[in-house]
């Protein structure tokens, strides 16, 4: 069939075409070929239908295999950039096999929104949620969907699987690179929000300090909020006492509330005090001087969790383990001027 031709090409041109099976143009164009058919024959039938112009009716297949090709992210909030950044690398994914991805914010405060669906199990086919906004999956029965957790503990996640960023390593490398600078009196500005990963912020930096001779580590928690954090840090610095000397802030956005408080106290960063972050926002080199912080790549994130919940739907396993990050050494971390 000419590409010109007035008639809509079916899956029997392209089957035609690329010398297969209906079966297998099916199976190949509904991404259910792998262990089926060779991948020569996969992209000999997606060279046959892009020459034809070939567009499946996604409704009528949809209906014939029970699915709404519509996935489900839920995060904490969309005010912060990194969830925006997990969105986009979700969608690109979903959008390079038919699905498309709806998000659900659960704003911290406000408790789950309500919930967008009249059956959430009938209007979708799987869920990938972040550890942080974890109850809002009650209210939609999202547990009882394939699910995919990100950022959450592996050992007692609520999903099929969890993809997480090697948060821990994180940690260790910004605790590594203040140690190698000389600092020993430590302050853990902690985001007060019960999750697992910020219990492994907590926990991996008191182990590794607590292996360095000479160091204290004090902690003062605080809201996801530059004015909370700013209250928090400043309290904490005024406490009496020998003062820390380096600041490891659970995030970017509390790390900029730490340098309000530093600069309400008259306190120099980084010559009175290194202060570091985890996320790399925009923020971090908003402020001044650029903050030293953690990079996390949101969107290969959200990649992961799509690509790990493709997976889970077809029947195979996840790819394994955390997704690296690094940390990225600016202007506000220095050796301490104090002994």
């Amino acid at each position: 069939m000419a590409r010109g031709s007035s008639t809509r090409p079916t899956s029997r041109d392209v089957a035609h075409a690329a010398g297969v099976s209906q079966a297998a143009v099916s199976l190949v164009l509904g991404d259910k070929w792998r262990g089926r058919v060779s991948p020569a024959t996969a992209e000999r039938v997606r060279q046959a239908a892009r020459d034809l112009g070939y567009r499946p009716n996604l409704a009528a297949r949809n209906l014939r295999l029970g699915r709404t090709r519509t996935v489900l992210l839920v995060v904490p909030a969309l005010t912060t950039e990194f969830f925006a950044g997990v969105y986009t690398g979700a969608a690109r994914i979903a959008a390079t096999h038919g699905f498309g991805v709806v998000l659900y914010p659960s704003p911290e405060g406000i408790g789950p929104a309500r919930d967008p669906f009249a059956s959430a199990q009938a209007a979708l086919d799987g869920v990938i949620a972040s550890s942080m906004a974890a109850d809002a999956l009650t209210a939609i029965r999202g547990d009882q969907l394939p699910l995919v957790m990100l950022d959450s503990d592996p050992t007692g996640s609520l999903g099929a699987a969890t993809v997480n960023l090697d948060i821990a390593d994180g940690i260790r490398q910004i605790a590594d690179h203040l140690l190698d600078l000389g600092h020993h009196r430590f302050l853990h500005l902690a985001a007060d929000v019960p999750s697992w990963t910020f219990e492994v912020r907590a926990r991996e930096l008191h182990t590794r300090l607590n292996a360095a001779p000479g160091t204290s580590l004090r902690t003062a928690r605080a809201p996801i909020s530059i004015e909370g954090a700013q209250q928090a840090a400043e309290t904490a610095l005024s406490t009496p006492g020998p003062r820390p000397t380096a600041l490891v802030c659970d995030d970017d956005k509390l790390a900029a509330g730490a340098y309000k408080a530093a600069r309400r106290l008259g306190l120099r960063i980084p010559e009175d005090l290194s202060v570091t972050g985890l996320d790399d926002l925009a923020l971090a080199t908003a402020i001044d001087p650029e903050l030293t912080t953690v990079r996390l790549d949101a969107e290969l994130f959200g990649e992961r969790g799509m690509k790990a919940l493709l997976a889970v739907l077809d029947g195979r396993p996840p790819e394994a383990g955390d997704i690296p990050v690094h940390l990225v050494v600016r202007g506000s971390t220095a050796p301490p001027s104090t002994p």
